[in-house]
């Protein structure tokens, strides 16, 4: 059954002699997928629910038909929802905010408030927020048009561009040269591909990179496994920026020493600095580091959990999740609920034709059936009138498999995700390969 059948087996085993606890997850992809499956193979009885959900995730969570937050908010008070769990970013920033209307309606939520969901929504805010919390990163400088871009490039290459806003993970660029950036900086500050918005030009910094998540409760905090994303749309990491193409995770993939390091310099000053600075965390909150040759680096801080990480992630989660984000968003941070499989966990993209430029819909995909040791986290997909899987996105799905090796895990991955075919699919072929 591979390395992750054991929590499938719990997933049977819930108490019927209580109450189940009511959770509802927002979102619709393959994160909440991810993050779904994990409540559901908690040891506590849940009920579960999604807003707004798919088509793959309704065997698991009731999807909730409503229109916007603040119906979600009626929906949830009226039916007794004891936690909402943020998955997807848009909802913490949307209106007042998902975490905020939540508190106001005596609900739970793990996720942070709008004012502190800024790390993410605003690139600005985060990069000021580093700064003035001494959290090592790159020097940056924020521009409000095209011209101001160019001196504040000042011919110098490569460079990081980013856009000042939620861009669904595409909204920055390493530009190699004058060309490439004048592209990017025509895209987002004149034909404002991703809406209204300052732009801020970085320090390009090298090496590894390597994501952190922490599950943090007001000055407490959990780090989980560490993991690796790969962004580009080609092997070799060639091509355009994705919202990401496969990811790694394992307690292995960094040691203890540099672990304990980035928590010492990135980790604990950034929730010692939420404090400060009086914005209310509870919820996941991502680190995306560089490994430079001067030490670890932050590039940027997500208010939830990565997407595909989260995918990689999850599986390796051991204990009771349902009850530790039930705690935490109650203040009370119980980090004994939860343990951590030792081994790897690898994540593969499926994309649809086009992506990530466009996508394609509708193509039927073959052989989900016939995966045996690997679990299928569903991102862009739809059941056809013939209730057949098909296409309907950019990511299609994640195939995620496991070993007490990363190699094995490597090797599993790519001969379950060859049984899985449509037409046109894209993945790479060098996920868990390279970096290493």
């Amino acid at each position: 059954m591979g390395h992750f059948a054991e929590k499938h087996l719990r997933a049977c085993r819930h108490s019927a002699s209580f109450a189940a606890m009511k959770i509802l997850v927002v979102g619709k992809g393959g994160r909440e997928h991810a993050l779904i499956t994990a409540l559901a193979e908690s040891p506590v009885a849940t009920d579960l629910y999604c807003f707004p959900g798919s088509d793959a995730i309704k065997p698991l969570a009731q999807s909730v038909d409503v229109d916007g937050l603040h119906s979600l908010i009626e929906w949830m008070s009226s039916n007794n929802v004891d936690l909402c769990v943020a998955g997807e970013e848009s909802y913490l920033v949307k209106d007042e905010g998902l975490a905020n209307l939540c508190e106001q309606a005596g609900i739970p939520c793990w996720g942070p408030h709008k004012q502190s969901a800024q790390l993410e929504a605003s690139k600005e805010f985060a990069k000021e927020f580093m700064l003035r919390h001494n959290i090592p990163t790159g020097a940056a400088t924020g521009c409000a048009d095209i011209d101001e871009a160019r001196s504040a490039i000042g011919g110098v290459y490569p460079t990081v561009l980013k856009f000042d806003g939620l861009a669904a993970g595409k909204g920055v660029a390493v530009c190699e040269n004058e060309a490439s950036a004048e592209e990017f900086l025509n895209e987002v500050l004149v034909e404002r591909k991703f809406g209204a918005g300052r732009l801020l030009v970085e320090e390009c910094l090298v090496g590894p990179e390597v994501s952190i998540f922490a599950a943090v409760c007001d000055d407490e905090y959990l780090i989980f496994t560490p993991a690796r994303d790969y962004k580009r749309i080609g092997d070799n990491d060639e091509g355009p920026n994705t919202g990401g193409m496969g990811a790694v995770a394992s307690r292995q993939l960094i040691d203890a020493e540099t672990l304990a390091l980035i928590e010492k310099t990135i980790v604990k000053p950034t929730v010692d600095g939420l404090v400060e600075d009086g914005l209310p965390y509870r919820g996941y909150l991502y680190f995306g580091l560089m490994m430079t040759a001067s030490g670890p680096k932050i590039i940027e801080y997500n208010c939830r959990f990565g997407d595909p990480e989260c995918q990689a992630v999850m599986p390796l989660v051991q204990g009771d999740l349902a009850s530790f984000c039930m705690a935490a968003a109650k203040g009370e941070m119980k980090s004994e609920l939860l343990s951590f499989d030792e081994g790897w966990s690898v994540c593969l993209i499926l994309a649809s034709a086009g992506y990530p430029a466009s996508s394609r819909s509708g193509d039927v995909i073959a052989g989900l059936q016939d995966l045996s040791c690997a679990r299928v986290y569903h991102a862009g997909t739809r059941l056809n009138a013939e209730d057949q899987w098909e296409t309907n996105g950019g990511r299609v799905l994640a195939v995620v498999a496991g070993g007490e090796d990363r190699i094995s895990a490597v090797d599993l991955a790519y001969s379950e995700l060859a049984k899985v075919s449509f037409a046109g699919a894209q993945q790479r072929t060098d996920i868990g390969r390279m970096h290493f």
